[in-house]
């Protein structure tokens, strides 16, 4: 095969030979070029200490003396641009493109003449880190990259990482741009420099979307010394740098405990990829003998062996003048099984069934819990017969064994201070007590509760303590704006004025504005009440089924029982029914058929109406003693509300009460003493708190008017808190589980308050309860009107029938048919 070449020579120049990936590209271009006899020429154009300029200019020198047809590297695209700039005879060279992740800016590539991406696209990273952190519901983020060249647009990492995020409600709070590490004098003082800054901000998941690996390295060994590697933080590391770390020393892995990272997954257990393991090994220990425990072959180096045969399979397919026009065509339709997978292109780009293994450092070296690919999404590690559906166990930064909450408030170990209201009117949502037994004070009610079962659901362990104040609600959410408390929780209303100080959580109960006012009784004017026993619908079906079993009984009686005889006669006899006083004898059995059952239908229905009139009669009948709020403006009427709450500028502010007439009330129990009293006319409360004071005084008492809409009850964080969204999350959960209306339902029933003066709503009878006898009935009648009616026609027609057998006998039928 050797000999297809003599004739042609084939340059590769490698790029940024410093770091560990491009070093075992070396080795593998050596064993290539041996193995394949291609007479490769290489050339190391420069180290990462000249600037892009001087490496373009020696990648000249190199086209200029040796005939190029393809360049392979660890380069970018805008150098390759900036090549054929400078030299525009570069624009006819094929680049093969070995750089992982790769960003390529459409107005770059335009200029170079083909372009082969044998590496991942930067969108499956991106989309694999957004997996982890949707996973572990981090909402805020912190992106590290490196701008290894000044030309190459770094800032589509950071753009395409927000999109990622923002599929799995996440974002990047902030992103950490570090120079070039060759670009640094004293690399170790800008990196504590750059991770003190990172250090004094809330979020602790920090994310390394794009660096080579000595930078990562001394981020890992400085973050550990400034305390960044302990519990509460997070770290992410791309595949450029977890594909690596079977590389690294064991002082390396000890700084980056508990890292989570991703790495190609190719198959090492093939025999191709065995025995090139073992000629890699030979060729990179007689190279770098003192790094002998270093030398298993990455992810780069299968796809450089991968790259340099994709070049010699498509050159054996020209076997005339090769040109790079052509290499180019061969190899974009290259389809071989490579060692680091197939090797087939798309679009310029590799288009292999990517999956990416999650990993996590432990120890030393690393342990997988999880996949991810582009079409199953993130997965688990396959246990026995059993999926594990959860990750883990994972080895967090600090030996942590829960998750991280990706976030602080200060310092780590200091609780929550969260705010309840000590002064509210109604204990029953927040209850704060004191007891001399305790060294602190003792917090309950259904607030609190709901609280703790939305803590509960949260993914992470949250350390908190709750603070009373004694303060009114509005200045409880200043005060969590001012950070005189990191949250507050209680029966606190979502209003728009207080949202631009705070952050609300989803509501986690609905409320609304009611009034409450004292009933009287209602005095009885009405004329027709009776006629309100019954639905008009059961009026007319009682009238139409009397009228319809009086004229079949009529039907059926009419020949033979003379007291029967006229229709006025069925009339008088359909009165009498319903009073049980008929006096006329049936001599039908049919009839009796018919009218039994009805008897028992008039009995019942007689009886209802008989008790529901004698409710409406009887019964007192109350009323709201105010029936809405306009009344209450009219009569200048004095009101009552909750002196805390945001009540008080409502009615004023919305509802034009005069703030002399708005009485503030400071406990549920001095309610009714005013009610009683007279000093206040009506109460307005929101509607859970109206709840709790009607089970408790249920006796003479009513809602009246309609009820104003409010947002419900919600907790209070700092604006932009993370918090805020896990624990609206975990509010819906428990409401979807049932818990919260449970808490409610518990709370509302300790108070057994049964009401003898409820307002009482005469319920109109309709046909329904009626139905079955309704039904025997009419099933009864409508057989004996079917039958009455057959017999009848059946007569009729043997009448007719002796008529004809007389005219026939006498000659009169013939005379009339000849006629």
């Amino acid at each position: 095969m050797g000999e297809q070449y003599h004739s042609r020579r084939y340059v590769l120049g490698e790029i940024d030979l410093n770091i560990l990936p491009t070093l075992e590209v070396t080795n593998e271009v050596d064993e290539i070029a041996e193995e394949v006899n291609t007479h490769v020429s290489q050339k190391n154009l420069t180290n990462e200490q000249k600037r892009d300029v001087e490496e373009a200019n020696m990648a000249i020198q190199l086209m200029d003396n040796n005939r190029v047809e393809a360049i392979i590297g660890t380069m970018e695209v805008p150098e390759a641009a900036l090549l054929s700039v400078i030299d525009k005879s570069a624009n006819n060279i094929c680049y093969i493109f070995l750089t992982s992740p790769a960003i390529n800016p459409q107005p770059m590539l335009e200029q170079l003449a083909s372009f082969v991406q044998i590496s991942n696209d930067i969108s499956l990273h991106m989309q694999c880190i957004a997996a982890i952190v949707g996973y572990f519901k981090w909402r805020k983020v912190t992106a590290i990259h490196e701008n290894t060249h000044p030309f190459s647009p770094h800032s589509e990492f950071i753009t395409s990482l927000s999109d990622s995020l923002r599929v799995v409600d996440s974002q990047v709070e902030q992103h950490l741009a570090f120079p070039s590490f060759s670009s640094l004098s004293n690399p170790k003082a800008a990196i504590r420099e750059k991770l003190s800054k990172m250090r004094s901000k809330s979020n602790k998941i920090f994310i390394i979307v794009h660096s080579s690996l000595e930078l990562a390295i001394l981020i890992f060994q400085e973050a550990k010394k400034m305390g960044m590697m302990e519990k509460g933080y997070v770290w992410i590391v791309p595949d450029e740098i977890a594909s690596l770390i079977d590389s690294l020393d064991s002082s390396d892995i000890n700084n980056m405990q508990g890292v989570l990272g991703f790495r190609t997954k190719f198959i090492d257990s093939s025999k191709s990829v065995r025995h090139f393991k073992t000629r890699f090994r030979r060729m990179y220990e007689i190279k770098y003998p003192k790094e002998e425990e270093y030398s298993n072959p990455s992810i780069f180096a299968l796809r450089a062996y991968d790259a340099t045969w994709t070049i010699a399979k498509a050159m054996q397919k020209s076997q005339a003048k090769v040109i790079s026009k052509t290499l180019s065509k061969d190899i974009l339709s290259t389809n071989f099984e490579g060692l680091s997978g197939r090797i087939r292109f798309e679009n310029g780009k590799l288009a292999q069934n990517l999956t990416f293994q999650i990993i996590n450092v432990v120890g030393k070296s690393y342990r997988e819990i999880a996949f991810w690919s582009p079409s199953l999404g993130l997965s688990g590690i396959s246990s026995g017969n059993n999926s594990v559906i959860e990750l883990g166990p994972i080895y967090w930064p600090g030996r942590m064994q829960t998750i991280p909450k990706g976030w602080n408030s200060g310092e780590e170990d200091k609780p929550l201070r969260i705010g309840v209201p000590a002064k509210g009117a109604f204990n029953q949502f927040v209850s704060v007590s004191y007891d001399q037994n305790r060294s602190g004070p003792s917090i309950s009610g259904f607030s609190v509760k709901v609280f703790e079962a939305a803590v509960k659901r949260l993914p992470y362990h949250l350390n908190y303590e709750f603070v009373p104040f004694n303060g009114s609600y509005d200045e409880m959410v200043d005060q969590v704006y001012y950070k005189g408390l990191d949250a507050a929780v209680g029966d606190i209303d979502i209003m728009a004025d207080r949202y631009p100080f705070a952050e609300f959580t989803q509501p986690y109960v609905e409320s609304g504005l009611q009034m409450v006012v004292p009933v009287k009784p209602e005095k009885i004017k009405d004329t027709w009440l009776f006629m309100k026993t019954f639905t008009l619908k059961m009026w007319l079906l009682m009238a139409g089924m009397h009228l319809f079993i009086g004229f079949v009984i009529w039907l059926i009686e009419r020949e033979d029982n003379l007291e029967l005889k006229g229709f006025g006669s069925m009339l008088w006899f359909s009165v009498t029914v319903i009073f049980f006083a008929q006096r006329e004898p049936l001599r039908k059995n049919w009839s009796r058929f018919v009218l039994a059952p009805w008897l028992f239908v008039i009995l019942i229905a007689s009886a209802g109406f008989t008790a529901n009139l004698t409710s409406s009669l009887t019964m007192a009948r109350m009323q709201p003693s105010i029936p809405d709020i306009e009344t209450l403006q009219k009569t200048n009427a004095v009101i009552g509300c909750d002196g805390n709450s945001f009540i008080v500028k409502y009615l004023t502010n919305v509802l034009k009460f005069k703030a002399e007439n708005v009485r503030k009330i400071n406990s549920i129990n001095d309610y009714p003493t005013d009610f009683e009293r007279g000093d206040i006319a009506a109460a307005f409360f929101v509607v859970p708190h109206a709840k709790v004071f009607l089970a408790k005084f249920c006796k003479g008492y009513t809602t009246a008017g309609p009820t104003l809409n409010l947002g419900g009850f919600g907790f209070v964080f700092p604006k932009g808190s993370a918090l805020s969204f896990d624990i609206s999350e975990a509010i819906l959960r428990a409401t979807e589980s049932g818990e919260i209306k449970q808490l409610q339902e518990d709370m509302l029933a300790s108070y057994k308050c049964s009401s003898t003066t409820d307002i009482v709503d005469s319920t109109r009878l309709g046909p329904q309860p009626f139905a079955g006898l309704f039904f025997i009935s009419g099933s009864f009648s409508g057989l004996a009107f079917l039958v009455t009616i057959w017999r009848l026609a059946e007569r009729r027609l043997h009448i007719l029938n002796l008529i004809q057998v007389a005219l026939v006998d006498r000659r009169v039928w013939r005379r009339l048919i000849s006629v």
